[in-house]
C-alpha cells in the first residue's frame, strides 16, 4: 500500500487530500474563496486566497490523517487545467514540499481527478462520465488508453452559465451561487421556455444565459425569480441528460457517472436517474464531499499514475491552463481486467 498527499486548486477551493492506493481517504481538508452576491472570483485575488491558507490545510491533513511527511511515498498536485494564480500557488507549494521532505512529485489531470475520484467512491466500473463543473462540460468515455470525449461545451460552461445568472439575480456565494440557484429553484412552478441549443453532441450555454438574463428584467411582473431558476436547471439538465443518452447508446454503456461541483445538484441527478432507469441502466453519484474540487482527489489519482510508474521531474512540475481530459494516457486503466 503507498499514501499520497495531494493539493488542489485550480479554482476557488484550495484542498489538501491524503489518500492510500486502496481507496481510503485518510483527511480531506479544504477552503473556499467566497466572494460578495454579485460577484465572480478573479485569479489574483484568488492566489492569494490559497497561499494564505494552503500550509495550514497541510498540517491539518497530516494531523487528521495521524501521519508524518516521512509515512508518505510521493506528493501529487494539479497540473491543470484551471486559473493560472491559483495553479501556480499551489504547485510552488508542492515543489517546495517535495524538495523539503525528499519525496517525488506526480502531476495529475483535474478532469481525469474527479473520474478517478467517482469511480472509487461510487464503484462505477466503465461508465459514460458526465463532468460538469464551473470551467467544465464534458461528456467522456474510456476508450484505448484514453478518456475520450465525445461532446462538450462550445462556449462556457454549466457551471458558469449557472454562476453568472446567480450574479444577475445577486444571490450568496456561499456557499456556492450554484447552490442558492438550486435551492430557489425548488420554489418554482411556471416553466418559462429559454433557447434549447444542442448541437450533435455538443451543447451552447452562451444563448440561453443571455435569453435568461434579458428575461431577469422582468422579474416580479411576468414571473419570480424562483420561476427563472427553476426554468434555467430544467432546461440545461435536459440538453446535458440528452447528449449523456446519445454517449450510452453510442459506447453500449449501462453506466453513467456524475462528477463535478454541478453533479451535486439533486434534481440533475434526479432526471439523470430518471433516463438510466429507462434504459435499465445505472447512475452512479457523490455528493459535495466528493464531487466538488478536493485533494483527496488529486492523491488517489497520483497514486494511480504513480504506480504506473509515472514521475514528474522537478523542473517539469508546471502548470497548464488548458490541459485537456484526452490528454492523459491512463496508463493504470490500460492494466485493469
Amino acid at each position: 500500500m503507498t499514501i499520497a498527499l495531494g493539493i488542489e486548486g485550480s479554482a476557488n477551493k484550495i484542498g489538501v487530500g491524503i489518500c492510500t492506493s486502496e481507496g481510503d481517504i485518510l483527511a480531506n481538508p479544504r477552503k473556499t474563496y467566497i466572494t460578495p452576491p454579485g460577484t465572480g472570483f478573479l485569479p489574483r485575488e484568488t492566489a492569494l486566497h490559497h497561499q494564505e491558507h494552503i500550509l495550514g490545510l497541510v498540517k491539518e491533513a497530516l494531523a487528521t490523517a495521524d501521519m508524518k511527511p516521512e509515512d508518505l511515498d510521493c506528493l501529487c498536485y494539479t497540473k491543470g487545467p484551471g486559473m493560472g494564480g491559483p495553479l501556480v500557488s499551489s504547485a510552488v507549494v508542492l515543489r517546495t514540499l517535495a524538495q523539503l521532505w525528499n519525496k517525488p512529485i506526480v502531476a495529475v489531470n483535474h478532469c481525469v481527478a474527479h473520474i478517478e475520484m467517482g469511480r472509487v467512491v461510487t464503484g462505477a466500473q466503465n461508465p459514460v462520465v458526465l463532468y460538469v463543473s464551473g470551467g467544465n462540460t464534458q461528456v467522456i468515455a474510456y476508450s484505448e488508453g484514453r478518456y475520450r470525449i465525445f461532446g462538450e461545451t462550445i462556449d462556457i460552461a454549466v457551471g458558469n452559465c449557472l454562476d453568472r445568472f446567480a450574479r444577475e439575480l445577486h444571490l450568496s456565494n456561499d456557499p456556492s451561487p450554484g447552490y442558492n440557484i438550486e435551492q430557489l429553484a425548488k420554489q418554482g412552478h411556471q416553466y418559462i421556455e429559454f433557447p434549447y441549443s444542442v448541437k450533435g453532441m455538443d451543447v451552447s450555454f452562451s444563448g440561453l444565459l443571455s435569453s435568461a438574463e434579458a428575461a431577469a428584467k422582468d422579474i416580479g411582473k411576468k414571473h419570480t425569480a424562483a420561476d427563472m431558476c427553476f426554468s434555467l436547471q430544467e432546461t440545461i439538465f435536459a440538453m446535458l441528460v440528452e447528449i449523456t443518452e446519445r454517449a450510452m447508446a453510442h459506447c453500449g454503456s449501462q453506466e453513467v457517472l456524475l462528477v463535478g461541483g454541478v453533479g451535486c445538484n439533486i434534481r440533475l441527478q434526479e432526471m439523470m436517474a430518471a433516463m438510466c432507469a429507462e434504459r435499465g441502466g445505472l447512475l452512479h453519484k457523490m455528493d459535495d464531499r466528493y464531487c466538488v474540487d478536493n485533494g483527496a482527489m488529486i492523491a488517489y489519482t497520483g497514486l494511480l499514475s504513480f504506480a504506473s510508474g509515472d514521475i514528474t521531474p522537478l523542473e517539469n512540475a508546471t502548470c497548464t491552463q488548458r490541459f485537456r481530459t484526452d490528454d492523459v494516457l491512463a496508463k493504470w486503466r490500460m492494466t485493469e481486467k
